[in-house]
């Protein structure tokens, strides 16, 4: 395979600006790259206007103008809109070289669009969910799990570098889609988890806000601890960092993933049931760890 020299020469597009993807681009700006983005709400653009990046009127537009495209939107069918949907990647013909999708998006859509987009534009794939939120994303310090042919992620590896200060291969194409499941399943069952300890504080007249303090250091401390849980405590839900309808929707994957692969495993069961239950009352555009407040009934 021929050796993609991308540097900071590249042109870079961006489609999706949304909680992850507006830091994102900013931080690619910040480190010198020229940038093309989309948005499927144009309003958005605001947001990073002053950054210098340059607005497109279409997916196919950013794909014309781009040497390498990121991807940051919603799941599935957000993804193969923007890839083969009208005013589509499909329809600029050929562009980009490289599309790395930074969503999370299901292993089988990967597998089948990154065919398709190779066979019909002779563009590689590098699927590279990311996991660390807003402020990692902004500083450059997310973590990637990445899937793909090794030659296209060793090209993409100095890009990646850019945004994340951790990013692993973890196998061919689908295995970073793969391994964002199972963070997604580490995350959602800990947001769960983190709402029931601190149900637990409120019952037992113990100060939530010192657990946190009291347990840094050990076994028990985690960045869920830190974060999550004391996000929770504090009650700091506006403006969201992460979207319930996200985290329901990484929980359902989490589910059919577990199912397929003919497992039992009812701590995550639980975890997926209750998580439902919040999204499905109404939830779905507040911050996912405001998930606490479903057990608010069980204390007030």
């Amino acid at each position: 395979m021929t050796k993609l020299a991308f540097d900071t020469s590249t042109r870079l597009g961006l489609v999706g600006l949304g909680i992850m993807g507006a830091p994102i681009a900013e931080r690619l700006r910040e480190q010198g790259y020229d940038l093309t983005v989309w948005n499927l709400e144009p309003e958005r653009f605001d947001t990073i206007r002053g950054s210098g990046a340059k607005w497109a009127s279409s997916p196919a537009e950013v794909w014309k103008n781009s040497d390498v495209v990121f991807v940051c939107v919603l799941g599935d069918a957000a993804i193969e809109s923007v890839c083969f949907g009208s005013n589509g990647f499909a329809e600029a013909g050929r562009g980009a070289r490289m599309l790395v999708d930074l969503s999370t998006t299901s292993p089988e859509a990967t597998l089948k669009l990154a065919s398709r987009l190779e066979k019909e534009m002779g563009a590689k794939w590098i699927d590279a969910p990311m996991s660390g939120g807003p402020a990692p994303a902004r500083q450059g310090e997310l973590t990637i799990m990445a899937g793909g042919d090794p030659s296209a992620f060793e090209d993409a590896e100095p890009l990646l570098g850019n945004i994340a200060q951790n990013v692993t291969l973890m196998g061919p194409l689908g295995s970073g889609q793969k391994t964002k499941i199972l963070n997604q399943a580490i995350v959602g069952a800990n947001y769960i988890l983190m709402a029931e300890i601190l149900a637990s504080c409120r019952a037992a007249g113990i100060d939530p806000d010192l657990l946190p303090v009291c347990l840094k250091g050990g076994l028990a401390d985690s960045a869920i601890l830190q974060r999550i849980y004391t996000q929770m405590s504090a009650e700091d839900f506006d403006p969201p960092r992460s979207y319930v309808r996200q985290v329901n929707k990484d929980l359902k994957s989490v589910e059919r993933f577990v199912h397929d692969l003919g497992l039992e495993l009812p701590l995550l069961d639980v975890a997926v049931r209750q998580y439902r239950l919040y999204a499905e009352a109404g939830n779905e555009m507040e911050d996912g760890a405001s998930v606490s407040r479903l057990y608010q009934k069980t204390t007030d």
